[in-house]
């Protein structure tokens, strides 16, 4: 069990990854002392297109959107990620290349944040730190093929009803704007939906 007088900060982010695979002591010490704690304000952008993104932030307190500009420079928003989830530019952390992602707070936030080279250094020497991080990394892909499936093959207002049964919550968070397009239909559709459920 993680320790909550040692890392009190760290607690939510241990009891993630204790879900997946018991943490050592030894481990989460590591994962601790490579860490910083970061807070910042609402409307704080994190990543801009054409960065690379270097680090990995989990979210103890807040939300937070990832998003994308069109061809006709629309933000179309892929993700919302909340207090529990690790927040990051899956491209770009992952290959060192400068991304096309934009990362945006949309509440003020704390974070706890994991540099990338840290984050190698933990894997080669920490095999358990391994397998939590390829569950992880299979959740977050499993997640964006739902996604990306819901957005080809449900109706419009099909999305917006399973948006409702898997994260009711966030709708209360997030402007409607940020939500229509995460759903991939203008804010009016949007408007004409809601007033039918």
């Amino acid at each position: 069990m993680p320790n909550e007088k040692l890392y009190p900060q760290h607690q939510n982010l241990f009891n993630v990854f204790n879900s997946i695979y018991p943490l050592s002591d030894e481990l989460q010490k590591a994962i601790a002392n490579e860490s910083d704690i970061m807070h910042v304000e609402k409307k704080t952008r994190l990543l801009n297109a054409g960065e690379t993104s270097n680090t990995i932030y989990f979210i103890n307190v807040g939300a937070a959107r990832v998003y994308y500009l069109d061809k006709e420079g629309t933000e179309i928003t892929s993700w919302f990620l909340v207090e529990n989830e690790l927040l990051i530019s899956v491209y770009s952390f992952f290959t060192g290349l400068p991304g096309f992602e934009y990362i945006e707070t949309l509440e003020d936030c704390t974070f706890i944040t994991l540099r990338r080279e840290k984050l190698n250094q933990l894997y080669e020497k920490y095999l358990e730190f391994n397998f939590i991080g390829r569950k992880l990394t299979e959740y977050y892909y499993i997640r964006n093929e739902i996604q990306a499936n819901e957005l080809r093959m449900l109706t419009a207002k099909q999305r917006y009803q399973q948006l409702l049964t898997t994260n009711p919550k966030l709708l209360n968070r997030v402007s409607l704007g940020h939500v229509a397009s995460y759903l991939g239909i203008s804010q009016e559709t949007l408007s004409r939906i809601r007033k039918q459920i």
